[in-house]
């Protein structure tokens, strides 16, 4: 063994020892009025070992422990591809911009691609940027309501949503929680639409036992500290398609032309060979650009974390459902007071967060609630953006011109004034989840 790699093995014990000293130092029984955050990190030494491993091959961009994580993303939500992106808000961007590309209309005749003007069908009740990539492009997002058990898309409403300009369907889980895929796949299928599933909050729910992404063309992913397992920063593009993939990656890398990976060279053979475009023949295949792209690449680091969140992802979500039904359990004689969430109908949801709606809004204020389980030391959260067309970024956008919406998005309006939730991360305890019920409970008894 060279010294070195003695070296290194050594360092990397050290770290696992810290990890184990300082869990140690921290831990602490729980003690009512102790702060209880939506949501955070659960890690051990696993993952702080990868982290400093994958720090001392210094190499700062994406290689070996990237592509390592891809495939193992993809044998565990059972995709055909996946590339890593370096956030969920940019696996958005990466998913619509593919739905833009030249070779769309080349390779599926049966569907056409997004041009600006036209239109996408979505929600308003959520999360930016499931939305920004449609209105920065110059398209047209179509908003339609909401139901208020599920907080997710009510399909009823689709077909009123439906134009002549419209080329897909966006749209989001909420909290975990699944839209019903059969009902907006089928919608889609019969008018040759597009359908992007935003998945950032329901890594590892399934509709029908079957992954969301069986059910769509592309499906993103979120790994910020957040959700259902992290990286850091970081994200995920997955399709079972072979030209999505190809696109998506060449948009991800700068819009290259190139499938060489980074550090890889001429994979091809035919590097100075071949013309394109109006570029002179020969001129380096690794500097043609077929899409105007970004560079969307995640780093080692931030898959070498993701590689250990892997191993304990299913544990993390059967954690987030049993969480979840002791809230449930624990609030359901609320039902006078507030909307409880419903599973979607042939659902099984990896649970983001615990949400619910006051019902009477003239004898109890969420706002007033939220600030009691703040002063109670339990963190909770609105649902994201609430309706994002009154928030300040829509102010300069022209209704019917910029966007359209189907009715008056009532639904939507209500969980923007009268929704919250909770959380059911892993690193709840029981006696978290029970002093959460207390207090919920307690404002409205002391109402």
């Amino acid at each position: 063994m060279k010294y070195s790699e003695l070296v290194r093995a050594q360092i990397l014990e050290k770290v696992e020892h810290y990890y184990l000293l300082k869990k140690a130092e921290d831990s602490k029984e729980f003690e009512e009025g102790d702060r209880i955050s939506y949501s955070g990190r659960v890690y051990d030494e696993r993952e702080m070992v990868n982290l400093v491993s994958s720090s001392l091959d210094f190499w700062l961009t994406s290689g070996k422990y990237c592509n390592e994580f891809e495939k193992k993303f993809v044998k565990w939500n059972d995709s055909k591809y996946a590339l890593f992106v370096n956030s969920g808000s940019s696996a958005n961007l990466l998913a619509f911009m593919a739905l833009t590309s030249p070779l769309i209309n080349k390779s599926y005749p049966e569907k056409q691609r997004i041009e600006r003007g036209d239109e996408v069908i979505t929600v308003s009740a959520g999360f930016p940027t499931t939305i920004s990539p449609i209105v920065n492009f110059g398209a047209i997002p179509v908003f339609v309501d909401v139901k208020l058990s599920t907080f997710n898309i009510d399909t009823s409403q689709l077909e009123k949503a439906l134009s002549p300009k419209t080329r897909a369907v966006f749209l989001a889980h909420t909290l975990g929680n699944t839209f019903d895929m059969e009902s907006v796949n089928e919608f889609c299928n019969d008018n040759n639409l597009w359908l992007i599933s935003d998945e950032c909050d329901a890594l590892g729910s399934t509709y029908n036992n079957k992954p969301l992404s069986y059910y769509a063309d592309i499906s993103t992913h979120s790994f910020y500290p957040a959700h259902i397992m992290t990286t850091g920063q970081g994200g995920m593009v997955t399709t079972e398609q072979p030209t999505l993939n190809k696109i998506m990656k060449s948009i991800r890398d700068w819009g290259r032309d190139c499938t060489c990976n980074t550090g890889e060279d001429n994979k091809c053979g035919k590097r100075f060979e071949g013309q394109y475009g109006d570029m002179p023949e020969g001129f380096d295949h690794k500097y043609i650009y077929s899409h105007l792209g970004y560079n969307l690449q995640a780093t080692e680091m931030q898959a070498s974390i993701g590689l250990a969140q892997l191993d304990k992802l299913d544990g993390f979500i059967k954690q987030r459902r049993n969480n979840f039904k002791r809230l449930y359990e624990g609030l359901k004689d609320l039902k006078d007071y507030i909307i409880l969430p419903r599973a979607t109908i042939n659902s099984n949801p990896a649970w983001f967060g615990f949400y619910f709606t006051i019902i009477d809004s003239d004898r109890y204020n969420r706002n007033e609630l939220a600030q009691f389980l703040e002063n109670s030391g339990i963190q909770s959260r609105m649902l994201f953006s609430g309706n994002i067309i009154k928030q300040p970024c829509f102010s300069q956008l022209t209704e019917y011109k910029d966007y359209r919406k189907i009715g008056d998005l009532p639904n939507t309006n209500k969980i923007m004034e009268d929704s919250l939730w909770v959380g059911v991360f892993p690193g709840m305890t029981t006696e978290k989840l029970d002093y959460m019920i207390k207090k919920i409970k307690e404002y409205f008894v002391k109402n």
